[in-house]
């Protein structure tokens, strides 16, 4: 098939038609032409007809009648019938339009009019050859339907999907949404490293890397989070990023590798205030794109009108997750059950990782409303502030919809000899063996040192709230080049 159409671009070229001009310059999108003019009568059309639009787009059908063709085309607005006649273009530049395929890029003048069918239709009176395609489209009836084609070859899922379209456009219209808010909330936007010598700000495993010039290892980081708290502290008392993260862990309908986070930090604030800042956000972003907070995922009603459900991290496992009361406080019936249920632990993991993984067993897939989540152990939240009521847990939330987690935030822990001790925790961690244990980071307590105002932080996973809003079940539809193998393995 490659060699056809190479053989139909050969011919295009011995008539002297450029295959890859940069000479044509769309006045009009198709979207605007059908938005003013797909309801103007034929009458009115007709009046018009002096008036010439020119388009560009990418031919997705076309049907020959000898002297004659229609051909729909299509740019990023929309797509719009065209009739193309040899006695209006002309014998020569028919006789190229001739050798024009589906898939290949054209720029068309001329007047609307309607046929007999009513169909919006471009009369063509010039038309130019815009970008030669060497490959043919997927059967447009069938489409681009295999799923791992589709993510390797996003760009021909763009072309042929509406669908694939629609979702990047709604993703999009959610990051604006975003920024709005934040800068309307008197947030400044920054940038961090994403290359950094010690990564923190989350439990995870993190990519290594190596700078050549500098001889260090380096590692692509897990979270902004310590880098966008040392801003707080040099009195940039609001900030937010949005920007890539990088965890070196698995693949699966809800983790990519590279995902994209807002997170944020507001000083003079706790995290019971991010609560209603959160409910704000998520429900601008609902309006931005369904134009409504109660909407359907995957079948299932969604309901974001606030103020949303609130639940006790303790409480929820007896309660929703059906577990024994006395798992709470009983690190070796808590690891014991969380072992029946899929967990690994280390002999030096202790009762909150145990709690933690009985959570997200047993009560987080039935979370479908969205719900904050509180009162999380004090020895899984390494950067959270401890309750002033209850020492052993945090002044920390997560929050749930649709059965997942869609974002953390606590009030964030400002003393730095408590964060020197928990570090070191941490450390020992690492050197036992966890490699999703956090690094001691000596500059970040010498930060704190200096003094952080109480704060309130928080992370929300983009790609996961595009998925809600979008109703797709897989992560990977809603990155544009999700990560996979190799073709050749």
């Amino acid at each position: 098939m490659i060699r056809q159409r190479r053989k139909k671009a050969e011919d295009l070229k011995e008539l002297g038609v450029p295959l890859f001009p940069n000479t044509f310059r769309p006045r009009d999108q198709i979207g605007d032409l059908r938005a003013r003019y797909d309801r103007m009568d034929t009458a009115r059309l007709d009046a018009m007809a002096e008036t010439k639009f020119m388009v560009a787009g990418r031919v997705m059908a076309l049907r020959s009648f000898g002297k004659a063709a229609f051909l729909k085309i299509k740019d990023r607005t929309g797509e719009i019938q065209c009739h193309v006649q040899r006695d209006v273009v002309g014998t020569e530049s028919y006789k190229a339009f001739k050798k024009y395929e589906v898939g290949d890029i054209i720029g068309v003048k001329g007047p609307l009019f309607r046929t007999r069918t009513q169909e919006l239709t471009i009369k063509v009176e010039e038309v130019q050859l815009v970008t030669k395609s060497y490959r043919s489209l997927p059967e447009k009836f069938h489409g681009l339907t295999d799923v791992e084609l589709r993510y390797r070859q996003r760009y021909v899922d763009l072309i042929m999907n509406q669908t694939t379209r629609d979702i990047f456009h709604a993703r999009s219209k959610i990051i604006s949404t975003i920024r709005s808010f934040f800068s309307e909330n008197n947030f400044m936007e920054v940038e961090t490293p994403m290359m950094q010598v010690i990564p923190g700000g989350a439990t995870a495993r993190p990519f290594e890397t190596y700078h050549n010039a500098l001889g260090m290892k380096m590692y692509m980081r897990v979270a902004p989070e310590l880098y966008l708290k040392r801003l707080v502290v040099g009195g940039l008392e609001r900030v937010y990023e949005l920007n890539r993260n990088f965890r070196n862990e698995g693949i699966s309908l809800r983790h990519n590798p590279e995902f994209t986070m807002v997170e944020f930090y507001m000083a003079y604030a706790s995290y019971e205030d991010l609560m209603s800042f959160t409910e704000d956000l998520i429900g601008l972003c609902a309006q931005a794109v369904k134009g409504t907070l109660k909407f359907e995922y995957q079948g299932k009603e969604i309901d974001l009108t606030p103020p949303w459900q609130n639940l006790d991290f303790r409480s929820s496992l007896i309660e929703i997750g059906g577990a024994p009361p006395e798992v709470l406080f009983d690190e070796e019936k808590a690891m014991a059950l969380a072992r029946e249920l899929g967990g690994q632990f280390k002999p030096e993991d202790g009762l909150g990782k145990a709690l933690d993984k009985l959570f997200e067993v047993l009560v987080e897939p039935k979370l479908w409303q969205p719900t904050f989540v509180t009162g999380y152990p004090l020895e899984i939240s390494p950067l959270s502030r401890k309750n002033d009521l209850d020492p052993d847990i945090v002044d920390r939330f997560e929050f749930f919809v649709a059965g997942r987690e869609m974002g953390n935030g606590f009030s964030e822990l400002n003393d730095p000899d408590d964060q020197r001790g928990r570090f070191e925790d941490q450390a020992a961690q690492r050197s036992a063996g966890d490699k999703e244990a956090q690094f001691m980071d000596k500059d970040y307590v010498r930060a704190l040192e200096y003094g952080m105002p109480p704060t309130a932080g928080e992370g929300i996973g983009i790609d996961r709230l595009v998925m809600l809003l979008t109703d797709q079940p897989s992560i990977r539809e809603v990155i544009l080049f999700p990560l996979l193998r190799p073709e050749n393995d």
